[in-house]
């Protein structure tokens, strides 16, 4: 089986910290270098906040002296000399970054500098290095300079980020200069180039016309375009994401075409710990039982994490119990079996017998062990999740926005009760957006008295009001497309949206869609099979390997493999989708899910409030949602 995009960039990683060499045969990682005297010489390690949390979810800690690093800084801080070691910078292509370097090799911190860049570097400041360097005669500490491509944040085989945080208030700023926004699509393009650069593919670009995804697609599309002419260039050697010689299709989406998935409420386990408990870069920290907090990495490391993240809460919280009953039946067999509590004397006439049963316990102390410490982590995730849950009647939030989804109607009485009882301000604010976004018609009656509730509760309407706006706009465009006054309702959606009409009414057509399943997972579909089909009939295709003219020209598929890729923050219920949808199908298909930063509905939410505030919307009186 190929690789994956995590197992891709950690081996990048991996020789990286190995300076710039393949890691030893033995597997672990590279072997120190040895000293005149015969010692091992270790190595430093130097990031900038954005690299450190690349390394984050891919190198733990205490895995970083298997690759010969014993000392790890971050390249803001003052630091003191360490003579005699080389040190391995990775960081962003910065000036503040380069002139950081250039100080820190005047000053003779280390003996040798091997700096390694997150993306390509850009002339300017390569020159801006040298000077400093010639400068502070520092030159010859200089060892290596590498472009690494690495620009994005693997949190799982299939699953990657950006980190590019606001991505969905820059892009719909009504304020946003044409500069600011071609400034935000050179870097999403940026991003993802360096993914691509990872995998080794050049894709077929697949997205909607018009709006902040053909923008990308056409900046990323020029971006290959310009790179692939070059002789040695980075796909020179066909790299593949899985073993078929097809290229993958590469689908681009903008947060606006499906708005809902990114704001409701959700029952999986992992988008439960993602949504309440605030999961980063695959850790969280929650009120331990005696003492603080305890901090946990939730990753393939966890088998448990990996067998029931995306089950019900209901039944992760019945697993519990069945781990936990089925491990203390196994130490209960090993205290039998070696005369421990309850168990029987030990007989010392078996002596061969006895050693053998008292060796097996031995060796399965550390797997118990093990096990014990994944049960006890759940246990307590869980504990505090079903506070919350309690707490703010979450199942009654999830229920209700589910029926509303997946009917389209809803129970008045149930959505003003719950508006006006349990939960945040913020959980009271996604419920009713969610009721605008689930409803092809809305009621005034039924909107006042939502708006009402709100204000009970002291809510910052904001971001309601917000998405009110753009479903006005969206009947506005639908009922005025033969009018006189389109194009001026046409001008009002590209500069407040960054949108064109088609995508604008595409858009809402995905959020008022029936049926469960997600509209992108629906697409996605339909792009990797390649045939025709109206739902994308209309969307652009650009070939980065194909002449100009070519592109645009027809769609190519079917698809075994396929890069989706939300702009303006993305979350776990798409993930989940689109995973289920790869399994699915015959024979398997690979997917890999990405977006500008993985976002929960709290954190979606918050960016609303921030256009809602730039319009002018929402009350001024009412206290922010929380």
């Amino acid at each position: 089986m190929a690789p994956s995009l995590r197992q891709k960039q950690t081996s990048c990683i991996v020789r990286m910290l190995n300076l710039n060499q393949p890691p030893n045969p033995s597997g672990t990682g590279p072997a120190p270098a040895a000293s005149a005297r015969g010692e091992e010489v270790y190595k430093i390690l130097v990031l900038d906040r954005f690299c450190r949390d690349v390394l984050s979810p891919l190198i733990h800690v205490k895995d970083l002296r298997k690759h010969g690093i014993t000392l790890y800084f971050v390249i803001d801080k003052e630091r003191q000399a360490v003579p005699g070691v080389p040190a391995v910078y990775f960081v962003q292509p910065t000036p503040a970054n380069v002139a950081r370097i250039a100080v820190d090799a005047g000053r003779g911190l280390y003996e040798s500098f091997h700096l390694n860049f997150s993306s390509s570097v850009p002339r300017p400041l390569l020159e801006n290095l040298a000077e400093g360097v010639l400068r502070s005669d520092a030159a010859h500490r200089i060892a290596k300079v590498f472009d690494q491509y690495l620009e994005f944040v693997t949190l799982e085989d299939n699953l990657f980020s950006l980190a590019q945080r606001d991505a969905y208030v820059q892009l719909n700023d009504p304020s946003a200069g044409d500069r600011e926004i071609e400034g935000i699509v050179e870097r999403i393009a940026g991003g993802l180039f360096c993914v691509l650069a990872t995998l080794g593919v050049v894709p077929v670009i697949r997205c909607a016309r018009g709006g902040p995804a053909e923008m990308v697609a056409s900046a990323l599309d020029s971006r290959l375009r310009d790179h692939l002419v070059v002789k040695n260039n980075l796909f020179s050697e066909g790299g593949n994401l899985g073993s078929t010689f097809q290229r993958p299709v590469l689908c681009l989406f903008d947060r606006n075409f499906e708005l809902a998935v990114g704001i409701q409420h959700d029952w999986s386990y992992r988008a439960l710990v993602h949504d309440v408990l605030g999961l980063k870069l695959n850790r969280l920290s929650v009120q331990g039982d005696k003492s603080g907090n305890k901090s946990y990495e939730l990753d393939d490391s966890d088998q448990f994490w990996v067998s029931n993240s995306w089950s019900p809460f209901p039944k992760v919280a019945e697993e519990i119990e069945i781990q936990l009953s089925k491990y203390k039946q196994d130490v209960d067999e090993v205290n039998r079996r070696t005369g421990g509590k309850d168990g029987a004397e030990f007989d010392g006439t078996d002596l061969i017998g006895n050693t053998k049963h008292l060796m097996n316990a031995v060796n399965s102390l550390p797997e118990l062990t093990e096990r014990k410490k994944i049960i006890d982590r759940h246990t307590n995730i869980a504990t505090v999740l079903l506070g919350e849950i309690k707490e703010r009647s979450l199942d009654s939030y999830c229920t209700l926005e589910d029926d509303m989804l997946t009917k389209g109607s809803v129970d008045r009485s149930s959505l003003v009760s719950l508006l006006k009882g349990k939960g945040t301000n913020i959980d009271k604010l996604r419920l009713a957006i969610t009721y605008l976004l689930s409803m092809e018609t809305t009621p005034q009656s039924e909107v006042e008295q939502i708006e009402a509730a709100l204000r009970e509760s002291e809510v910052d309407p904001c971001a309601f009001q917000y998405v009110k706006k753009i479903k006005s706009l969206n009947t506005s465009l639908a009922s005025s497309a033969t009018s006189a006054s389109k194009s001026n309702i046409v001008d009002w959606a590209e500069k407040l949206y960054g949108q064109s009409i088609s995508a604008m009414t595409a858009g809402m057509k995905n959020l008022l869609s029936a049926g469960r399943q997600l509209a992108l997972t629906r697409i996605v579909e339909a792009l990797m099979e390649g045939k025709p089909n109206p739902e994308v009939d209309s969307y652009v295709l650009f070939d980065p390997r194909a002449p100009r003219s070519a592109s645009g020209s027809h769609p190519k598929g079917p698809f075994k493999e396929a890069i989706v890729f939300m702009i303006g923050g993305g979350n776990y219920v798409e993930y989940r989708s689109l995973m289920e949808l790869a399994q699915r199908t015959q024979p398997v298909k690979h997917v890999i899910y990405g977006t500008t930063e993985v976002l929960n509905g709290e954190e979606f939410v918050e960016q609303l409030t921030v256009l809602g505030q730039k319009m002018g919307l929402g009350n001024a009186n009412v206290k922010p949602a929380q």
